[in-house]
């Protein structure tokens, strides 16, 4: 766009004059002020997350990453990839690059049991309990800081934390009006764009708004991304009264890329191989459906108010509303007519046929709580009470014979109603500090499918957490905690027949030490299972992980992070996961015998998982880093089979970030760019594994096993440039 912004000074009073553009009049919208106190705009970050985030005196294990440290590398790369060189943290992505479906694993556990709310709201879908961040698009760039809290952490609402709880504060209240224009390019045919601003504080009422296009071919062939997203919320702040309205939501449209690779030579000569959609026509000729799409919009609606009733209590509460409608289309070969209730063809019995298969839901409620805070005591009391309403339905398109009129094959539903209520206390007692957390939970839980019969469970859930805190020095500290979580089983594991719900014993012990030049966290961690829903490694008709129950099983290990200020120019970042991680007395039938194997790893679980960033600022407005990621060998299944052994891999990329300070109409532009893998590394950062039994190669039953590998870029860069105005 062209922007013409010319100031003058006469009589001490400033005219701004502007050339008419869409983003002069966009501006000129938000270029008015007025200051307010610092303290009540800061306040407003505070309550939203109070409830469910860890304070330094907690004795919790977590990071903090605040929106400074995610602004040079936000590109378009989804959040789960920004936050991969944290601590414990092994991510993913289907199409190979980083944009579309992403995922994230913390000390082994997957995104279904990694606790997500956004400004305390549950953000996990209520079935699945899975969290897909493709459904909100180029999010980072309305977040004002995220914490990752590993192990079961403190109370919050949603299902429960089995690995991590990742918390995520949405935009702050902004003091002064700004405006940005941030476009990025890189390889694959990847394009960002994104246009947002703010009005600043005037008359205690604040705005800001951001939308952005995201568009990528992807690595992996065909696995196109077209995203579109957008943030907007309203803030009215006064002394005593915070009001906070949120909007954000997505539409995404994905070429499917959940099949991997099982080619062993395509892993090796045609990497970016996709067998999605794939078919043969009459003539023997191999074709790929062009739809072979996910399609999904979901939008949140969020109500904050917070009232400082006086100078010790303060109360807030919330309520939310999201709403969601999406499908994936897919062709099927040799389908049975009878299989989706349609009439049979002149005596022919199957055919080919395009169906699409949709969800259509509603997540709404309320969230609350009440704080009592003095010099020495913090006490918290809260809960939450949400409903979810899911509608799953399928229908068939099209088929090679005739096109339905309209036809459901199926018609199912999922209601599930989680009501939680907590308390939480932080007590000083000289160098020592005692916290206690007590949760009682319920689940009520609806549903039918054509693959289970129709469920109507309740599900009670105490979870109790406590630990203590003793500060040796004004430098460093020493903490133990010890926790308990309850977590029900997922839509999916009702269809698996793994209908068990889970417990864990989560044992933290931690020392922390922090100055001037020196960061430093080291925890070891023990975490006790019964009945720990692990992947099978297998994967079911539509590319979701298939879990099973196993038991009694276990995660131990060691943590060590670090920030070290090694001199004026030179941040070096360092952490490292040692850990071991164990399925006890695991049986499994292999060749048609039921067999104990003793203890087993625990799929997706690698015993070392190493991170590193160094930072170098020769001057303040340029910043260069090298970040680094390292992934043991791992087994994608729990019966230790060689051929289930997913190979270790290091990753390293290089980030610039260059600001250039202009203060004439244009505040600053700021360049960025970043190289993934840099060192050009081959590898696979996820796979699958399954077994199944051949009754028809000869005498005797024999276990067949089978494999499939995600094949990740190589060397590929985003490039950025942002106008802050």
């Amino acid at each position: 766009m062209n922007v013409f912004l010319k100031r003058q000074k006469a009589k001490g009073k400033r005219q701004k004059i502007y050339k008419l553009s869409l983003f002069s009049i966009l501006f000129s919208l938000c270029s008015y002020s007025q200051e307010q106190p610092k303290d009540s705009v800061k306040s407003i970050e505070e309550v939203l997350i109070s409830g469910v985030r860890a304070k330094d005196k907690n004795p919790i294990t977590f990071t903090n990453v605040s929106k400074a440290q995610i602004a040079p590398r936000n590109l378009g790369q989804d959040i789960p990839v920004l936050l991969n060189y944290l601590p414990s943290v092994v991510t993913t992505t289907d199409a190979g690059a980083g944009i579309g479906y992403t995922y994230m694993r913390v000390r082994g556990s997957d995104g279904s049991r990694i606790n997500v709310t956004l400004n305390g709201v549950p953000f996990n879908d209520s079935e699945s309990q899975g969290t897909f961040f493709v459904n909100l698009p180029d999010f980072a760039s309305s977040l004002e800081s995220i914490q990752l809290q590993r192990g079961v952490g403190t109370s919050t609402s949603g299902a429960g934390a089995f690995g991590a709880s990742l918390n995520l504060q949405t935009k702050a209240a902004q003091q002064n009006s700004y405006a940005e224009i941030a476009n990025s390019i890189g390889s694959f045919g990847t394009k960002k764009h994104t246009l947002a601003f703010g009005t600043g504080l005037h008359n205690n009422f604040e705005m800001n708004a951001r939308i952005s296009k995201i568009k990528s071919d992807g690595f992996i062939d065909r696995a196109s991304s077209d995203l579109f997203g957008y943030y907007f919320d309203a803030n009215y702040i006064t002394k005593n009264t915070i009001i906070k309205a949120i909007a954000f939501g997505g539409k995404e449209k994905t070429y499917q890329a959940w099949n991997g690779l099982e080619d062993e030579d395509k892993l090796k000569n045609d990497r970016t191989y996709n067998s999605a959609g794939q078919y043969t026509d009459e003539f023997g000729n191999i074709k790929f459906y062009d739809d072979e799409t996910d399609n999904y919009w979901q939008n949140h609606f969020q109500l904050h108010w917070n009232e400082k009733i006086t100078s010790k209590w303060q109360s807030n509460l919330a309520l939310h509303y999201t709403i969601g409608k999406g499908y994936f289309e897919q062709y099927r070969e040799d389908e049975n007519f009878s299989d989706y209730v349609l009439p049979e063809f002149n005596g022919i019995t199957s055919t080919d046929l395009v169906r699409k298969r949709w969800l259509d839901n509603a997540f709404y409620g309320t969230t609350f709580s009440l704080n009592y805070k003095n010099t020495t005591t913090d006490i918290i009391i809260g809960g939450a009470a949400n409903k979810y309403e899911g509608k799953h339905f399928g229908e068939v398109v099209w088929t090679q014979y005739y096109v339905p009129n309209s036809n459901k094959y199926y018609d199912n539903f999922g209601n599930k109603n989680d009501v939680n209520f907590y308390s939480k206390a932080s007590q000083q007692i000289g160098k020592f500090n005692v916290f206690a957390d007590l949760q009682y939970r319920m689940v009520f839980y609806e549903a039918n499918s054509i693959k289970f019969n129709d469920v109507n469970d309740t599900f009670r859930f105490f979870n109790p957490k406590a630990g203590i805190t003793y500060t040796l020095n004004t430098a460093s500290s020493i903490y133990g905690y010890f926790g308990i979580a309850n977590k029900e089983p997922r839509r999916d594991d009702y269809e698996s027949g793994s209908v068990k719900p889970e417990r864990l014993q989560d044992y933290e012990l931690g020392y922390k030490f922090k100055n001037k030049k020196t960061n430093l966290n080291i925890n070891a961690f023990y975490m006790r299972y019964k009945n720990q829903l692990v992947a099978t490694g297998a994967l079911n008709d539509v590319g979701s992980p298939v879990f099973e129950n196993s038991g009694k099983s276990m995660r131990a290990g060691i943590e060590i992070e670090a920030a070290l200020q090694l001199a004026s120019k030179f941040v070096l970042q360092p952490n490292i996961t040692l850990s071991t991680n164990k399925n006890k007395d695991f049986y499994f039938e292999r060749d048609g015998v039921l067999t104990n194997l003793g203890n087993t790893n625990i799929a997706y679980s690698p015993n070392m998982v190493i991170g590193n960033a160094i930072t170098y600022s020769p001057i303040k407005m340029l910043q260069i880093s090298l970040l680094t990621k390292y992934v043991g060998e791992q087994y994608m299944g729990n019966i230790d089979a060689e051929k289930s052994i997913l190979p270790d891999y290091t990753t390293s990329d290089l980030n610039i970030n260059y600001e250039w300070k202009i203060n004439k109409g244009i505040k600053s532009i700021v360049f960025s760019g970043l190289i993934n893998n840099i060192f050009d590394r081959t590898y696979e950062s996820n796979g699958y594994f399954y077994t199944y039994n051949d009754n028809w190669s000869g005498p005797g039953i024999s276990t067949i096993e089978g494999v499939g590998f995600y094949p990740q870029a190589g060397i590929n860069f985003l490039i950025g440039m942002n106008l802050k105005f």
